[in-house]
């Protein structure tokens, strides 16, 4: 058995495909039972890993490039991409690159907010799927259970966590400085690109009362908003709704600010007193600089977060330089335990055969028994009878081998036995 993954994600696929091949909560235990029921014998173990960054399959698979091929055509099909253009975004992960991954997504090195927590959680809840719907064998139940605990640890001991190195991440450090719980905010993204989709996981992973993205476009309001739960509104609407969101962030591709100054007074004005944060990420700005010279209102532009990002890069740098040495020694003590589960059916036979030597003797000693000798005999008998059937076939092997191989069997023998050292 060996360990598959196929991973798509934001590092692999564009939102345009990932939205298509995304599986629902609902949908997922559906689906493990249909991979399950059409390719059980190529694929008996499978969990499917689902959220706004990433869709992956993680498998144990009986041989690989065969089982690889069912599950892209599997893949396709149940997403309706076409297998040729699936193939293009996907990374197929075999064996020792599969667990590496594996632990890398749980411990948050491999998310687009890098260190979030909530991929752990995810990670827990695809193998509870996996659990529910009996496709989560001892391969993978092993895989999970030491990626949760490689994330524990790198969590605890390093500061994976604690440092924005990016725009969108020291955006909600900015905002923590002036909101003791972000939980309690509602949080208003002004566009769609890019920036405000990383500020949009990074805010989303804050879990805030609400989110709302407000472009010009509502489609590509709408498509970004699905991924967080979050509303959407237009950019007309703005000018009525800005008082009731705690949290700004722009960034759009105007040539001329969107916000005027006018809006925010009016809108700080409304809020009595409760502040209004506002981060202008946009070159050119969207926000009247003006606007931070009013009460209450505390504005930040891109030039505000250079510090930020400045000062926590080297934290991150070791952090994730200590996460990865912590992720590397897991992955070498997983992969010793696998390679162990080879030896499992050898292991087993030798048991078997044992078993049926020793069950062979005892029947010789209980009939001896009954006939009337004396059980000290009997016992003496037993044990040299096992004994000798014990022994009979590595005997067997050393008196027939060549003078080579008999070298390398009294070795070997040597080694098994712990025989002492002859001096």
């Amino acid at each position: 058995m060996q360990l598959l993954t196929l991973a798509l994600n934001h590092t692999t696929a564009p939102l345009a495909v990932r939205e298509r091949v995304a599986f629902s909560a609902e949908r997922v235990r559906d689906a493990l039972a249909d991979l399950h029921g059409g390719l059980s014998a190529l694929v008996p173990e499978s969990a499917i890993l689902s959220t706004c960054n990433r869709t992956e399959l993680y498998c144990a698979v009986r041989e690989p490039d065969a089982a690889h091929g069912a599950l892209l055509d599997w893949l396709a099909a149940s997403s309706g991409v076409p297998r040729r253009s699936l193939d293009s975004h996907l990374d197929t992960l075999p064996q020792h690159h599969a667990v590496r991954h594996a632990f890398r997504v749980a411990s948050g090195l491999d998310s687009m907010v890098l260190g979030e927590a909530q991929i752990l959680g995810q990670m827990k809840k695809a193998a509870r799927h996996a659990q529910d719907a009996g496709t989560l064998g001892t391969y993978l139940h092993q895989l999970f259970q030491r990626s949760f605990a490689a994330a524990k640890e790198v969590r605890s001991h390093t500061e994976i966590g604690s440092a924005a190195v990016s725009m969108a991440a020291g955006a909600v450090q900015l905002a923590q400085r002036s909101f003791e719980d972000l939980r309690e905010t509602r949080v208003l993204l002004v566009g769609a690109g890019e920036m405000i989709e990383l500020a949009a996981a990074h805010f989303a992973a804050q879990h805030p009362r609400a989110m709302v993205v407000a472009n010009r476009t509502l489609a590509r309001a709408e498509r970004l908003a699905r991924r967080f739960s979050a509303g959407t509104m237009r950019l007309t609407e703005l000018p009525g709704q800005l008082a009731q969101f705690d949290i700004v962030v722009s960034c759009t591709a105007s040539s001329l600010p969107i916000i005027g100054l006018g809006l925010v007074h009016h809108a700080a004005s409304a809020r009595g007193g409760r502040p209004l944060f506002m981060l202008d990420m946009a070159v050119p700005r969207d926000v009247e600089p003006e606007a931070a010279k009013l009460d209450d209102v505390f504005l930040y532009s891109v030039d505000d977060l250079v510090n930020i990002i400045k000062d926590n890069l080297q934290i991150r740098v070791d952090a994730v330089r200590e996460a990865e040495a912590m992720i590397a020694e897991q992955v070498r003590s997983f992969l010793n335990w696998l390679e162990g589960r080879t030896v499992v059916p050898m292991i087993a036979a030798l048991h078997g055969h044992h078993d049926q030597l020793r069950a062979a003797e005892l029947e010789r000693a209980k009939r001896l028994l009954a006939g009337g000798m004396p059980p000290e005999q009997v016992l003496d008998q037993f044990a040299r009878g096992l004994t000798n059937k014990f022994l009979h076939a590595p005997t067997q092997a050393l008196n027939q081998a060549g003078e080579a191989e008999r070298a390398e069997l009294l070795a070997l023998l040597h080694r098994v036995y712990q025989l002492p050292d002859e001096h």
